[in-house]
């Protein structure tokens, strides 16, 4: 994948933790909402991991 798609991810992983953030600062946040933003999160970083053990695997060969 490019790097393009790598700063994509890393953006879209910023752009949900502050969503979070701004959700739990609410005086009755939406648990679910949360929970579904921080699974979303989490699915970013775990593509985002993936994809430097990739890079790291090709640069080590």
């Amino acid at each position: 994948m490019s790097d393009h798609y790598l700063n994509h991810l890393r953006e879209e992983h910023a752009r949900l933790e502050a969503e979070i953030e701004q959700e739990l600062r609410r005086p009755v946040p939406d648990q679910l909402l949360v929970a579904r933003l921080k699974k979303l999160k989490l699915a970013a970083k775990d593509r985002l991991t993936a994809m430097d053990r990739g890079r790291d695997q090709s640069t080590a060969a």
